[in-house]
């Protein structure tokens, strides 16, 4: 194997920026097995130049020239779904859902970011690892726009409270646009956060007396389900396509 060089990046890295699977499931595929690098079973952590070393997946060459085609797909995940590629209670994931011509072993699409799995909703899948990177980056507040079903009906003074925004686990929470859709119990209101704290909508609801019936995404950012039905999946717009790929 080649000695370390300034031109060696960590092979996970390496995988991410060429489009073959997320940073995360590309450690998976490290630690599994089938990523070689000059024939030999590759390690977390391990770093490689692309330029001198032999990289492979399951035995066929990888590098930038041959990578597979980006795939940009907007999802209306249902409930009871998991946001991963597999899940080790057997569980279905969002990657069973797409089309099986989305399933092929090459093309390894993985979803950009999650969502609860008792929540539904748009979730955004690719193949393109540099784009996900940069989705998932804490600079990149994507407005996320959500339709909320709570218990009760939230007073004024509530939802402006939610609006400026809450104390959870010691930090505040970004401010955000909470708007009544429905005030007849139990109340519609539409979110749209610029944050995603894990569970946040669900967590602020509680702290606030209203706890979450059911959580709905109907959009990220320009993003929008429209009448996508439950379970099913689009290919986003080339103008879409366009506008994600503006933000690297």
């Amino acid at each position: 194997m080649s000695q370390p060089s300034s031109s060696d990046e960590k092979l996970q890295k390496l995988l991410s920026q060429w489009g073959v699977a997320s940073r995360r499931q590309s450690e998976q595929l490290i630690s599994t097995g089938h990523i070689t690098v000059n024939g030999v079973k590759a390690h977390i952590g391990q770093r490689a130049n692309p330029a001198i070393d032999d990289i492979r997946i399951d035995g066929r060459p990888i590098n930038p020239e041959n990578r597979p085609e980006n795939h940009y797909i907007l999802l209306n995940k249902p409930r009871g779904v998991v946001s991963t590629c597999d899940d080790p209670q057997g569980r279905e994931t969002v990657i069973d859902l797409l089309p099986q011509e989305l399933r092929q072993g090459d093309i390894r699409l993985h979803p950009v970011g999650r969502l609860d799995t008792d929540s539904t909703g748009a979730l955004l899948l690719t193949n393109h690892g540099q784009l996900t990177q940069t989705l998932t980056h804490p600079r990149h507040h994507i407005a996320k726009t959500y339709r909320v079903r709570v218990q009760g009906s939230p007073t004024d003074s509530c939802l402006e409270k939610w609006r400026r925004g809450v104390n959870l686990a010691g930090k505040m929470t970004a401010p955000a646009q909470v708007k009544m859709l429905h005030p007849k119990p139990p109340a519609l209101l539409e979110i749209v956060l610029r944050e995603g704290r894990n569970r946040q909508i669900r967590r602020v609801a509680e702290k606030l007396g209203h706890p979450v019936i059911s959580l709905h995404r109907s959009a990220i950012g320009f993003m929008a389900l429209g009448d996508l039905p439950s379970g099913h999946c689009r290919q986003l717009t080339s103008e879409e396509i366009k506008k994600l790929l503006a933000l690297l």
